[in-house]
């Protein structure tokens, strides 16, 4: 049976699919992953994929300068919500999905919001494909300081945190945002804390006492049993979606 391929698109070497790329190869979906900030070209159109997947980064989703591959991003990314191509966008993906199809990111204004922490779902998302059987209020990991700010024209939202509102959004039929990371292991965390020890300082946040009271692997654990489900029922609609597309 033909398996269907992803593009997925990892903006820096620390943010890499990591378990998500695990979560959705054994669900039965192909990757090819390209590595902008390493010199892997992006593709000008989708022809060949049958879903588009968009990692986090450092980055800010407006940082065309320092990260030139972000027009092309926001272009496939919009080509895809177009013509209806299942995509997932996590962190700096979905900003740059709300970017992409009308809608605002900013600098967060109550600050960062990085660790451990809980989503709420909001009503739209009992009847959504992918969140519908998510619990109520699931574990996530977050690590950002921007936030969308106003969803795109028509968007869903789907889940919320008590800081940021627009933690999970759908725009179109089959495209999803989630601003948290369902995708880190362990290791990534820890790295990802030793590099913005000086900068969540200046934010007010002790990211070493932060980690110390949090068990990452447990949390991890945790994590697995919500998003790697979630990740298979991606795969799911991006199978249906590619069945369709081909007749």
């Amino acid at each position: 049976m033909r398996l269907p391929t992803a593009l997925v698109v990892e903006h820096s070497p620390g943010d890499p699919a990591a378990r998500l790329g695990d979560w959705l190869g054994d669900a039965g979906l192909l990757l090819d992953v390209r590595r902008p900030y390493d010199g892997s070209a992006l593709p000008a159109e989708l022809d060949g994929h049958a879903a588009v997947v968009v990692l986090g980064g450092s980055m800010g989703a407006y940082d065309d300068e320092a990260a030139p591959w972000l027009p092309v991003t926001r272009q496939l990314l919009a080509a895809a919500v177009g013509a209806g191509v299942p995509t997932l966008a996590v962190c700096l993906g979905a900003q740059l999905l709300a970017v992409a199809t009308g809608g605002r990111v900013e600098r967060g204004g109550d600050g960062p919001e990085v660790g451990p922490g809980l989503v709420a779902k909001r009503d739209a998302a009992g009847a959504d494909r992918l969140f519908g059987p998510v619990p109520f209020t699931p574990d996530v990991l977050h690590w950002h300081w921007d936030t969308v700010t106003a969803l795109p024209p028509g968007a869903v939202l789907l889940a919320s945190s008590t800081r940021y509102a627009h933690q999970a959004f759908r725009v179109g039929d089959a495209a999803w945002g989630v601003q948290f990371h369902p995708e880190t292991t362990p290791e990534m965390v820890r790295r990802w804390a030793a590099e913005d020890a000086a900068a969540l300082s200046a934010e007010g946040v002790d990211v070493t006492a932060l980690l110390d009271r949090t068990d990452l692997d447990g949390l991890h654990t945790d994590l697995a049993e919500v998003w790697q489900p979630f990740a298979a029922r991606f795969v799911d609609v991006v199978r249906e979606a590619d069945y369709a597309r081909r007749g």
